[in-house]
């Protein structure tokens, strides 16, 4: 008797292992337990370093809707006063004639979006998000879109590609946004990151430019300097921006070309000038409008820029003339946006 018990509980225990293994497979089958594939999806490292749900979770302004849009009437009102004092103000036909001027605003049909992108100012997170809306990625994640994708040429279509009267009408009926930074805060970053970064663009820029940089600013320069241009320093870099011949030969960069001169604040008539410093407020006030954050949500940052802290460290290497020079250039930006330049207050 009790071996007949002994054998049907066993038999009873083999069923239930064998039960649990079939339950258990078609659980990982579902994707409802994290098999190695889909840790390795989940761990993979993207260009921001971030998790891979991140950007996704729905954010809620510090600010309260009345307060952002106060400030909106603010900015935008400074802007108009600084421009109509200002002799640099392009009117819209000279603009539609020389339509390259329109290259950095991003045209979003389907969403009626005209967005201005300032590099060093958020415009990679931006353009990814874009990509998401307008389906130009396989996924709803945009920062799981590697960086260099979304800055490639064709995957927007760009305000100058129209036609005059097209372009009158999009900017009529449009939402049109840009976002801002203090000018020199961005200055530091660009050089930062373009000349100071191990990355294929950074070695572009140190042969592009630096090793005219160190060619025409540094005594005595080494063989390998002038070869590589690897180690530009602020101050040479500051010297090239600041040198007439540079001013007059060709427009900057788009990283350190000034703000006013990528988005035409003078000539545009923005709905939303963002600022770096209330980046996620903002942004949220950008998709508010545009009726798109039950869709998606601007990626959110654990890490925020060190920069701010480090434009004094960079400036205090320049002399009073150099950083006067240097203000003149981007007067315009510190005038219409509302910063103030360190040395100057």
């Amino acid at each position: 008797m009790r071996v007949v018990i002994l054998r049907r509980s066993k038999q009873l225990v083999l069923v239930l292992l064998s039960v649990f293994g079939l339950w258990l497979g078609v659980i990982v089958m579902n994707g409802k337990l994290p098999s190695h594939h889909v840790s390795l999806v989940f761990n993979q490292k993207t260009d921001d370093s971030f998790p891979a749900n991140a950007g996704t979770e729905k954010y809620l302004p510090e600010k309260s809707i009345t307060t952002l849009e106060t400030e909106q009437t603010q900015r935008k009102k400074l802007a108009k006063e600084v421009c109509t004092l200002s002799q640099k103000k392009p009117n819209l036909d000279s603009v539609i004639k020389d339509r390259v001027l329109l290259d950095h605003i991003i045209v979003d049909e389907e969403h009626r979006l005209l967005y201005c992108y300032v590099p060093k100012v958020a415009c990679t997170n931006w353009k990814r998000l874009l990509m998401v809306l307008m389906g130009k990625a396989n996924t709803t994640n945009p920062l799981a879109i590697v960086a260099d994708d979304s800055h490639r040429l064709n995957v927007f279509r760009r305000l100058d590609n129209y036609t005059g009267e097209e372009i009158r009408y999009r900017l009529d009926h449009f939402m049109k946004f840009m976002f801002i930074r203090h000018p020199f805060e961005r200055l530091v970053s660009a050089f930062r990151n373009k000349f100071g970064q191990n990355s294929s663009s950074a070695d572009y820029f140190r042969s592009r430019y630096g090793r005219q940089i160190i060619k025409q600013y540094r005594t005595n320069a080494s063989e390998e300097s002038l070869s590589r241009g690897h180690d530009v320093t602020f101050r040479e870099f500051v010297q090239y921006i600041i040198d007439p011949r540079t001013v007059a030969r060709a427009n900057f960069n788009e990283h350190w070309r000034p703000m006013v001169d990528l988005c035409l604040p003078c000539t545009i008539q923005y709905n939303v000038i963002g600022k770096y410093e209330s980046l996620m407020d903002d942004a949220w006030l950008v998709l508010e409008k545009a009726n798109l954050n039950q869709k998606v949500s601007f990626p959110r940052s654990d890490r925020p820029s060190s920069t701010n802290s480090l434009v004094e460290e960079y400036t205090k290497h320049l002399t009073r003339e150099e950083l006067l020079h240097l203000y003149h250039i981007y007067e315009m930006d510190f005038r219409l946006f509302d910063y103030h330049s360190p040395g100057f207050d």
